[in-house]
C-alpha cells in the first residue's frame, strides 16, 4: 500500500463514484491510496479502505512510500537557480512531494527552510524542489516551470506541468492555466511574493547567507576601488550613491577581517566613508572631499535630501553613525520621514517598527512612554507567524537582537544587558559560521548597542568577538565633519 498522487483526469466521475475517500490537494493533483502489485498498480476502492481501515491504512501507506527507492541529482547550471531532482523506477517517486520535507532531508540532509519549497512533479517517475532560502528563488520559479513543462510532454506518466509551492505541509498551485489560449503562467500569491521580494533584497544585500556568502570574502582593494568609481558616477547618476553606500560598508566589515579590533586607519577611513555616504543617502550633503585608505580622494558632490524608499539601508546609515559617534548625523537621519521608508514593500512590519522606536528615542522632547510603546509593538510584530517578508532565522539569529538590547538599555539593566549581549554574539556566529560574507566579520546592530552601553556606561569585556574593540570604546573613532 502506497500513498499517492494522480492527476486529476484520471478520476473521471465514475471512478470517484468508488473513490470518495480520496480528495483533491492542489490544483490537478489527486491523493489516493493504491495498491502496487507484483505485476499492476491499482488504486484502493472505498471498499478496500474500509476493509483495512483508514488510520491504520494512513500509516502504512505512508511509511511504504517513504522507503520506495530514488536517486538524487543537485541540477545547478550557470546563471541559474540550483534544483534538487529525484527520481526513479517505481510509478511513486513523485508522490514523495507529498512529504517533500521528509524527502529533503533524505536526499539533501538538510531540512527546508520555514518558507517551504517550490516543487514540480511532471511525472509520477520524477519530482524536482529548489527551498526557498534566498533570492535565488525568482530564477528558480521560471526553471521549474521550463523544466516541469519539458518533463511533461516528453516523460512517461505524465502527471502535471504546473509549479506548486510546498508549505507547512500543502501544495498550492503557483501557475494559472488560460482556459482560452491553453498558456501557462506563473503567480504567486500575495504571501508567497513577499517572501520572494524580501529574500531577493536580503540576498542582494549580503544580509542572508547563501552560497555564494560561503565563499571567501571579497578583496578589500576591489571594494575601495567599487566605493570610489561608484561615487565617481554620483554627479552622472545620483541612483550611484546608493551602490557606494553598500560597497563602503562591506568594506568596513571586510577590513575587520584582517584587523579585527579596529585599530589601523584604512579601517577607520572604510567605516568613516560608510558613514558619510550612509548619511548622504537619506540626508543629503554638501560637496565633501577626503580620502579613503591612503591613495584613494574620494569627492562627494553637493546632494539633495532624497531619501530611498529602502529601510534595512537606513538601519546601516543609521548603525553606522551611532558606531563612529556621528552625533549630528544620527539626528538628521531620525529626522527622515517614516512615511517614506513606510513605501519599502520588501521588509516586515517589525523593521518599520523598530526604526519607529529609535526614530523616537533619539528626537528630543520625546516622552519615554512613546519609546516603550514602540519598543513593544516591534516585538509583537516580530514573532514567527507575524513575518512575511524574511526567513526565521535571519530575524531570529540577526535581524532581531539589536532589539533585546535596547531594551536593557533603557531599563538600565547592567547583568541582562550582558547575557544578551552574549547571546546576540553566539547567534551571529553560528548564523554565519565560516562564511566569508562582509557581514559575518561584525555584528553591525549588536555592535551600535554596545556602543551606546559603553557610552552609558555598562561594564563591557573588552574583547567579545563581532565587535571591533576600537570601536566600541570609542578610541578608534575621530571627528567627521
Amino acid at each position: 500500500m502506497h500513498a499517492r498522487l494522480l492527476p486529476v483526469g484520471l478520476v473521471t466521475p465514475e471512478v470517484a463514484g468508488g473513490m470518495r475517500y480520496a480528495r483533491v490537494v492542489a490544483e490537478e493533483l489527486v491523493f489516493a491510496y493504491a495498491y502496487d502489485g507484483p505485476t499492476s498498480v491499482r488504486s484502493l476502492t472505498d471498499a478496500d479502505v474500509e476493509r483495512v481501515g483508514i488510520e491504520e491504512l494512513g500509516q502504512a501507506a505512508y511509511a511504504n512510500l517513504m522507503r520506495v527507492p530514488v536517486s538524487h541529482e543537485e541540477i545547478s547550471l550557470e546563471g541559474h537557480a540550483t534544483l534538487q531532482s529525484v527520481f526513479g523506477d517505481s510509478h511513486f517517486v513523485a508522490s514523495k512531494a507529498l512529504y517533500l520535507g521528509e524527502l529533503a532531508r533524505q536526499v539533501t540532509g538538510e531540512s527546508l527552510p520555514s518558507a517551504g519549497a517550490l516543487v514540480v512533479v511532471p511525472t509520477r517517475h520524477l519530482l524536482a524542489f529548489h527551498p526557498i532560502a534566498d533570492g535565488t528563488v525568482v530564477q528558480a520559479l521560471n526553471d521549474l516551470a521550463a523544466y516541469a513543462l519539458g518533463a511533461y510532454e516528453d516523460g512517461p506518466g505524465p502527471l502535471s506541468p504546473r509549479v506548486y509551492w510546498w508549505h507547512r505541509g500543502g501544495l498550492t498551485s503557483l501557475t494559472v492555466v488560460d482556459e482560452d489560449t491553453r498558456t501557462l503562467s506563473l503567480q504567486p500569491p500575495p504571501h508567497l511574493l513577499g517572501l520572494m521580494k524580501g529574500l531577493l533584497r536580503l540576498d542582494r544585500a549580503g544580509r542572508i547567507t547563501t552560497p555564494a556568502a560561503d565563499r571567501a570574502a571579497p578583496d578589500p582593494d576591489a571594494l575601495t576601488r567599487a566605493t570610489v568609481d561608484s561615487a565617481a558616477r554620483i554627479p552622472h547618476d545620483p541612483s550611484a550613491l546608493g551602490d557606494a553606500f553598500a560597497s563602503a560598508l562591506a568594506l568596513a566589515h571586510v577590513r575587520c577581517t584582517a584587523d579585527p579590533r579596529a585599530s589601523d586607519v584604512v579601517t577607520w577611513d572604510a567605516w568613516e566613508t560608510a558613514v558619510r555616504l550612509g548619511s548622504a543617502l537619506f540626508t543629503g550633503a554638501e560637496q565633501a572631499q577626503w580620502y579613503l585608505g591612503e591613495e584613494h580622494p574620494l569627492r562627494l558632490p553637493a546632494a539633495p535630501a532624497a531619501p530611498p524608499a529602502d529601510a534595512r539601508a537606513w538601519l546601516d546609515a543609521f548603525y553606522a553613525a551611532v558606531v563612529c559617534r556621528a552625533h549630528d548625523r544620527v539626528a538628521r537621519l531620525c529626522r527622515v520621514p517614516l512615511e517614506t521608508l513606510r513605501q519599502d514593500d520588501t521588509v516586515d512590519a517589525y523593521v518599520l517598527h523598530w526604526i519607529d522606536t529609535l526614530q523616537t528615542y533619539f528626537s528630543e522632547g520625546r516622552p519615554a512612554d512613546a519609546v516603550v510603546e514602540k519598543l513593544l509593538a516591534t516585538m509583537q510584530s516580530s514573532l514567527p507567524e507575524t513575518l512575511t517578508h524574511s526567513p526565521d532565522e535571519f530575524v531570529n539569529r540577526v535581524d532581531f537582537q539589536p532589539v533585546p538590547l535596547f531594551h536593557r538599555l533603557l531599563t538600565r539593566e547592567h547583568d541582562a544587558f550582558g547575557a544578551s549581549l552574549a547571546e546576540a554574539l553566539a547567534e551571529h556566529g553560528g548564523y554565519w559560521g565560516e562564511s566569508g560574507a562582509p557581514r559575518a566579520r561584525v555584528a553591525l546592530g549588536v555592535l551600535a548597542m554596545a556602543c551606546l552601553a559603553h557610552d552609558h556606561g555598562f561594564p563591557l569585556d573588552p574583547e567579545l568577538p563581532y565587535l571591533p574593540r576600537y570601536l566600541v570604546d570609542g578610541k578608534r573613532v575621530e571627528h567627521i565633519s
